[in-house]
């Protein structure tokens, strides 16, 4: 079913609004990954369960396998299935074109990062293809996210530990996001704190002063990737501080390969994937999206 420009507007208008209520109630959206129906249905799963507002969102791989109007028809239709209000962010978007094509799809949320696909990307090039989505988003109201750096790890199991003093380079820094604020008029600073795609043998560490700092410098919204295997307590932090969006996408597929492997070990006779998967699977992602839902304390703040 085509969303008209008239519904885009409108849910891009209620995120928007929406954001704000999440800093001034200090609350964040989850935003978690979908990969197939079965994800999708545990994310909605959770968010009835909990009364929470969610987003759920694709990068290129996703966007590749199931276009990006089936995406938008897909969480259209799940969300008159199960009554919860959830909205579309593209996630690490890795051009302008690809930006403007899920603005087209009537995603409320847009996430550009050409550092994505070019790690070495100059800051003039960086700020001036945020400025060019940033002014294409208004046609639709949609909120723009990026940053000013290439953003490490990725969304596996990684056996490596942790070199923070590496990590630690590539940090954000106070003056540098009201710097890229200021210059991209972006809606959404995805900041680097200790966060970091994928999740790693060692729990994350958040650099939480470091955040406060951030949250002081500017004034749009923050968001955090790589949120998986960091303890909840880091997130009750930082929606207290102000964090409004947090992404969640390898503890998620953790739990769905895991459990799939398992319940396919105890059923070999059964060749129904699916039905092993929408009677089992879902069940324990959907375990892991209340988990972090309660931490970004958004139970009970969903408004339909």
């Amino acid at each position: 079913m085509p969303i008209t420009l008239q519904q885009v507007r409108a849910n891009c208008t209620k995120a928007r609004q929406r954001m704000q209520d999440a800093r001034q109630q200090h609350w964040a959206f989850g935003a978690f990954n979908l990969d197939d129906e079965a994800t999708l249905r545990a994310v909605a799963r959770a968010a009835q369960a909990k009364n929470a507002p969610v987003l759920v969102e694709v990068s290129q791989g996703e966007v590749s396998d199931i276009g990006l109007e089936n995406v938008r028809d897909m969480v259209d239709n799940i969300k008159y299935e199960y009554g919860v209000e959830i909205y579309v962010n593209l996630d690490h978007s890795p051009s302008v074109e690809a930006a403007k094509k899920g603005i087209d799809a009537g995603f409320e949320f847009i996430h550009i990062d050409v550092s994505q696909a070019n790690h070495d990307a100059s800051d003039e090039e960086i700020i001036a293809a945020t400025k060019e989505v940033v002014e294409y988003a208004k046609f639709t109201g949609a909120l723009v996210e990026s940053e000013p750096h290439y953003f490490g790890g990725s969304s596996n199991l990684h056996t490596e530990t942790i070199d923070y003093e590496e990590i630690k380079k590539t940090f954000s820094t106070p003056d540098g996001a009201r710097a890229f604020v200021e210059a991209t008029g972006i809606d959404t600073y995805a900041a680097a704190v200790g966060n970091l795609h994928g999740k790693y043998p060692v729990p994350k560490q958040l650099d939480l002063e470091l955040l406060q700092r951030i949250r002081d410098a500017v004034q749009c919204n923050i968001s955090l990737h790589g949120g998986s295997g960091t303890p909840g307590h880091f997130f009750e932090s930082a929606v207290k501080i102000g964090v409004t969006k947090i992404n969640i996408n390898s503890d998620m597929r953790i739990a769905y390969r895991k459990s799939l492997e398992k319940i396919l070990a105890e059923k070999p006779d059964e060749y129904s994937v699916s039905k092993l998967i929408n009677g089992y699977v879902v069940k324990e992602v959907q375990k892991v999206i209340e988990e972090k839902l309660a931490t970004f304390n958004s139970t009970d703040k969903a408004i339909v």
